[in-house]
């Protein structure tokens, strides 16, 4: 059975910012500075701690505003890079492309969640 993981938990988000949206949309727009940052240590030809570090500061940065299914990527591939035998740089590869892709989908819900929070309530007709 597969388990399935919210790109964004909304709850997880209010609960962490005590539902406070300023605070919310600061700590969003840290999740995406950071992303930005150590997504681009996502390398499978190098290192396989230095990816691993980069998983890692992900995974906490996901588990911060509730992106449980990036943050199951980037704990499944942090174990893979700190284990005693490291995966081949083919599979390293796998691990990291789902981490990728988890990171695409994250960022789209993220960039609603922010039009959510910043756009002006639609006006109602007179």
């Amino acid at each position: 059975m597969t388990q399935t993981f919210a790109l964004l938990d909304r709850e997880h988000l209010k609960a962490m910012t005590g539902d406070d949206t300023g605070l919310a949309v600061e700590v969003i727009e840290i999740f995406r500075h950071q992303a930005e940052i150590w997504s681009r240590m996502l390398d499978p030809h190098a290192e396989a701690s230095q990816w691993a570090d980069a998983a890692h500061t992900l995974k906490g940065a996901s588990l911060g505003i509730g992106a449980i299914l990036l943050a199951s990527k980037c704990e499944k591939a942090e174990k893979a890079g700190r284990s005693e035998t490291p995966p081949s740089v083919t599979a390293a590869a796998v691990l990291i492309s789902d981490i990728k892709d988890a990171l695409g989908d994250t960022l789209e819900e993220v960039a609603l969640v922010l039009y959510e929070f910043t756009s002006p309530p639609p006006r109602r007709a007179s």
